[in-house]
């Protein structure tokens, strides 16, 4: 009978742990944070924690949507070969970006304050970025993609009122205008950002 329950206790704790389970977009915020103070707190170096945080990205952030979204009304006239391409390099893009200004904090501090739920897609994380010696604390608020409730993403950052998502928007678009509307400027734009990294 003992040998039954053990059985059945591995059966079942196995069957458990295949189950994907939905998180709260807070607590998705919190753990995330947590997990990017834990690296930059470390002894790593810039470019060991860089490459941490890439991986913590490439799990949380919608890069994908972020990019296409910073595209703006550019993507409706961008052939199928621009898309692929700017896709790509938009990537690489954001995650040396990220990381990079990223990797120069110290160990900081976030905590979550409240979540407000905008419709069934999203959801606004409202927290609050430590005060030190040498800077004042910040808000930040997190737009958080929740339409696969087992898995959500980040789809903007909101500084003491600036979206980070929209202010990228109007710099791409400003870089393809000033090229008179060849997007293979920005390509070109980020291609070289990525590279002398």
């Amino acid at each position: 009978m003992k040998k039954f329950q053990i059985v059945f206790f591995i059966i079942i704790s196995i069957f458990y742990s295949n189950i994907a389970y939905s998180i709260s977009p807070d607590v998705f915020i919190q753990s995330t944070v947590n997990r990017a103070a834990e690296t930059l707190g470390t002894g790593l170096s810039k470019e060991e924690r860089m490459e941490e945080l890439k991986k913590i990205a490439l799990e949380t952030v919608d890069i994908r949507g972020i990019g296409f979204y910073s595209l703006g009304s550019h993507r409706k006239t961008a052939t199928q070969e621009q898309k692929d391409e700017y896709e790509k390099v938009f990537r690489e893009y954001f995650l040396q970006s990220f990381s990079s200004r990223l990797a120069e904090y110290s160990n900081p501090i976030i905590q979550v304050d409240s979540k407000k739920k905008i419709n069934e897609n999203y959801t606004i994380v409202s927290s609050t970025l430590a005060a030190t010696e040498k800077r004042p604390s910040v808000k930040i608020e997190w737009r958080v993609y929740t339409k696969n409730q087992d898995q959500p993403l980040i789809r903007d950052l909101i500084i003491e009122g600036l979206s980070l998502a929209r202010t990228q928007k109007e710099e791409f678009n400003s870089i393809i205008q000033s090229a008179d509307g060849d997007l293979n400027a920005l390509l070109e734009n980020l291609r070289n950002f990525s590279n002398a990294s």
